[in-house]
């Protein structure tokens, strides 16, 4: 049997911790945010600003929601596809891009080897992804954080405890 090692759970660095992370600010998100309708035309923009200062005043890509709720849930459906996996998500509703792409991969017939040059680059690959997930994930945390902090000025959250 192989045991789990706890130090790697302690490491600050390792991807458990991170997505670990990100599910706690998703979690508090969704438990400080009690009327997310009340988000709906609350405009992102105050993030756009500050991201614009913080990059010497470049132009951030352009967020496809409109509003903190469409980011609020877009947050909650990320969180959601982490915790239940694309499965629960393709049964309730329409499948996103990633899901059809997934599927097609595993329509496909597996022969039980990779191509040489596959197998080559398999550890590249990973890597290439981890360092991208590493920091798809740390941003989506911030940005939980920051709605969340955001709902408490925009709405009252913080002056209820006073």
């Amino acid at each position: 049997m192989m045991q789990i090692n706890n130090d790697s759970a302690c490491n600050k660095h390792s991807l458990i911790n991170v997505m670990h992370r990100f599910i706690a600010a998703a979690n508090n998100m969704d438990e400080t945010i009690m009327v997310p309708s009340l988000l709906r035309d609350v405009p992102l923009e105050e993030q756009v600003k500050s991201e614009v200062e913080a990059n010497n005043n470049e132009t951030p890509c352009p967020n496809k929601q409109r509003d903190m709720y469409e980011h609020y849930l877009l947050l909650k459906s990320i969180k959601n596809d982490m915790e239940w996996g694309l499965l629960k998500r393709e049964m309730s509703s329409g499948a996103s891009f990633l899901e059809m792409a997934v599927k097609q991969e595993e329509q496909q017939p597996v022969t039980g080897q990779l191509p040489l040059e596959d197998n080559a680059d398999l550890e590249h690959q990973f890597h290439y992804h981890l360092r991208g997930l590493f920091g798809v994930l740390s941003k989506l945390t911030v940005q939980a954080d920051h709605l969340t902090n955001r709902y408490k000025r925009e709405i009252g959250g913080g002056n209820f405890m006073r």
